[in-house]
């Protein structure tokens, strides 16, 4: 009889994923099959599983996943079977376009995506390209780990694009502002967090990790911003956030989808400020930020739940009444 895994299905946009079983899949050349411990639950998955982004359906998201190598097919090397790997959003690109040559693997239009074109870690056991999987600092434990993995990474990229600045603003205090907040804090920076109006747990959560000041977002903060960072998928953040930016200052725009910007005035822009967005990852983002994650020693603040409840999993991400990341293990 063959082996079976089982997996938390997206059959269409809107309806509640469904738990499936099938057979065990081998990995292909250059691949390999993990058995999944941890998988985090990310508000990018709850962007698939609403719809507002739209990839092959039926799907298994979940793209923060960690897991032991159980088989491995040919040229998957350098791993060994049994060894502890990380499995990210990027699964795949072209290698060949402008974009890959150039170092900006990120924006290949060829690319593939864990959870998205291709099935993730809402499962028992996922197949994924050996080369775009990280090893993992021993300095994490499974469940820890997984938010590393996109909160942290597309967190990472977002700060990098953020510039030199010493004053942060974070919209949206989730999954990933908490552990940015810490790298920055970790690099002598000054940090402000932005939370939903009247989210005091989530204002108490920011300055217990160090924030100099935490408040709503439509609160001013008590200085001016070098930069601000939003991670909340609200497009009304974005003419927020550029008022409280002050001159040859960035408003980073981190989510793969938000609603739609309004207008605003010419001059809230004025002064060489600038708004951009952050797309994806590279590898070499994920090998940066995993060895600064260990440096600074940074917690991650996780709720673990069975697989089985990832559609509770999904309706509390929606819900907004998080603090730090949900992680789902088998």
């Amino acid at each position: 009889m063959a082996q079976m895994m089982i997996a938390m299905q997206l059959d269409a946009p809107g309806e509640p994923l469904r738990r499936v079983e099938r057979p065990l899949p081998d990995p292909g050349p250059g691949e390999i099959r993990v058995a999944v411990t941890a998988c985090g639950v990310c508000r990018t998955d709850l962007h698939v599983a609403e719809g507002d982004i739209r990839g092959p359906l039926p799907i298994v998201p979940g793209h923060e996943i960690v897991g032991r190598i159980d088989a491995m097919g040919a040229g998957a090397g350098p791993f060994r079977l049994g060894d502890r790997v990380g499995i990210a959003w990027l699964a795949g690109t072209c290698g060949t376009c402008s974009y890959c040559r150039g170092g900006r693997e990120n924006l290949c239009d060829h690319a593939v995506f864990t959870g998205f074109s291709r099935d993730g870690g809402f499962a028992s056991h996922c197949i994924t390209d050996a080369r775009y999987c990280f090893p993992l600092p021993g300095a994490f434990d499974d469940l820890h780990a997984a938010p590393l993995l996109c909160a942290g990474l597309i967190g990472y990229r977002a700060y990098r694009l953020a510039g030199d600045g010493k004053s942060i603003g974070l919209y949206g205090f989730g999954a990933a502002a908490h552990i940015l907040a810490q790298l920055a804090l970790a690099e002598d920076r000054t940090v402000f967090a932005f939370t939903r109006e009247g989210d005091g747990d989530g204002q108490a959560f920011a300055r217990h990790l160090g924030c100099e000041w935490a408040g709503s977002s439509i609160e001013a903060p008590p200085e001016p911003l070098d930069a601000a960072i939003i991670f909340a998928p609200a497009g009304a953040l974005v003419p927020e956030a550029l008022r409280h930016v002050r001159k040859g200052g960035r408003v980073v725009c981190a989510g793969i989808h938000m609603s739609d910007i309004p207008s605003f005035p010419y001059a809230d822009l004025w002064g060489e400020r600038s708004i951009l967005s952050v797309a994806n990852l590279t590898r070499a983002d994920g090998a940066q930020f995993l060895a600064l994650a260990a440096q600074y020693s940074i917690e991650t603040h996780v709720t673990p739940l069975p697989l089985d409840r990832a559609n509770t999993a999904l309706d509390l991400l929606r819900s907004g009444k998080v603090e730090g990341a949900l992680v789902l293990h088998p």
